[in-house]
């Protein structure tokens, strides 16, 4: 099947072309023609799999036809449940639109300023996306005008549900049109989701492309032993100053050490930043900028700030704390391996973390396979049943060298938002605390 098949509007085919994608992926392929007929749906697909494009297209489809009622509020309402995932959509809405007439599309987030968002919400508006917290907010000002909406989406749904978004993605879904169209994206169609999909879809088409707990076939995952914070730190500078890393992002547990780590590698000599939910949304934004441009190769985050982050440069995924969530695992994870490409995800474990490693590899469904590096072996004997490693190239006793890429190329906490951004400065005041969901959703 290729795009010229799915009988888009030819803007957006065009647009489709430019950006250089023939063939749509299983989720594409699957959801675009249920959404282009109308009908509502439910479809589980794991991270890296095009699901953006998968509602992003039918909704710019839905533009090309007349409004069945004329009006200033939005025809379509995107609800993610990050700021960044926010902004991702944002950008693909730009860049299949740009064939089209003027498509008019405004953002609402948390960590950006009222006056402005306000002001765009008195404008005409075509597609609007938007953090649930931040909305609430603008609809108890009256600011928000739903009477002729066609299409929500709810963009991972699952995190949404985790984070504790549900109760106001229900409030807002009351708000809009029984009429409406209804997409729900999520990894999982489980529990919670499916009691949300039964009540807010109207008999969806079920689509899963995948278990959300897919092997990431492109992605290498490797398990290193560490004896403590000295010997991680060892590990770590080894492996970013391998050739054959191109970007990488290093996940940290806490906002503070994600702070301290980022400022101890740049006097190391890399260029890091770091990422995470104290920051206000410029500062990330920044960041993710440097990163995109190549000025910042090593990017150390929280799980929430990460989030939807896609930089098919990213070769690499290091957890120097493995996530409290075996789930987190594969959305870590999936930040490497995108659009095609091959990657490399290393996860740092002490003895005492073996239940998490049992833990992702139960939902995973597979064994990480243990390496050891050549003259930094875990001294403190290993409470696993992993044998180590040793084949050459693959982090082995032959010298512990990469193999590449291969073929193919949180509730928030007070605190000073985190200075990596720039080259210079001491390390942010931001609390100790792990980065988790929010069971408030103001200002989000």
């Amino acid at each position: 099947m290729s795009f010229e098949t799915l009988n888009l509007n030819p803007a957006i085919a065009q647009a489709v072309t430019a950006a250089g994608y023939t063939v749509p992926t299983a989720v594409q392929a699957q959801a675009i023609p249920e959404a282009i007929a109308g009908h509502d749906l439910m479809v589980s697909a794991p991270t890296g799999t095009g699901k953006t494009a998968a509602f992003v297209l039918p909704a710019l489809q839905r533009l090309g036809t007349a409004p069945a009622k004329h009006g200033r509020g939005p025809r379509v309402l995107v609800l993610t449940p990050t700021r960044e995932l926010a902004m991702q959509v944002t950008s693909a809405v730009a860049k299949y639109s740009k064939g089209m007439r003027q498509v008019r599309i405004g953002t609402v987030l948390g960590g950006m300023p009222y006056p402005k968002q306000r002001k765009l919400l008195d404008s005409p508006l075509d597609i609007l996306v938007a953090t649930p917290g931040r909305l609430i907010d603008f609809m108890e000002q009256g600011k928000v005008d739903f009477s002729r909406l066609e299409l929500l989406v709810l963009d991972e749904a699952d995190r949404m549900l985790d984070m504790g978004f549900i109760k106001p993605v229900e409030t807002i879904a009351v708000a809009t049109p029984a009429t409406r169209q209804t997409m729900m994206f999520s990894a999982t169609l489980d529990g919670g989701i499916a009691q949300l999909g039964k009540r807010l879809l109207r008999s969806p088409k079920l689509i899963e492309v995948a278990a959300s707990k897919a092997r990431h076939e492109n992605i290498e995952q490797r398990l290193h032993y560490v004896d403590d914070g000295s010997h991680k730190s060892r590990l770590l500078d080894h492996f970013l100053r391998d050739v054959d890393l191109g970007q990488a992002i290093v996940f940290t547990s806490t906002k503070r050490g994600a702070d301290r780590l980022a400022s101890k590698l740049y006097e190391d000599g890399h260029a890091a930043a770091a990422l995470h939910g104290d920051m206000n949304q410029s500062q990330r934004n920044r960041t993710i900028a440097k990163v995109r441009s190549g000025n910042v190769r090593v990017l150390v985050a929280t799980d929430v700030a990460a989030r939807g982050i896609d930089v098919p440069t990213i070769s690499h995924v290091i957890n120097y704390d493995l996530p409290k969530v075996a789930e987190d695992y594969v959305h870590r994870i999936g930040r490497t391996g995108r659009a095609g490409l091959n990657g490399i995800a290393i996860s740092f474990a002490a003895p005492d973390d073996s239940w998490q490693v049992r833990q992702i590899e139960r939902y995973t469904g597979h064994a990480i396979a243990a390496h050891v590096v050549a003259g930094m072996e875990p001294k403190v004997p290993q409470r696993s049943s992993h044998k180590p490693s040793s084949r050459p190239g693959k982090g082995g006793n032959s010298g512990g060298g990469y193999a590449g890429r291969g073929a193919g190329a949180g509730r928030p906490a007070p605190g000073a938002p985190g200075r990596w951004n720039k080259p210079a400065g001491g390390p942010a005041a931001s609390r100790g605390k792990p980065e988790r969901s929010y069971s408030s959703f103001r200002g989000r």
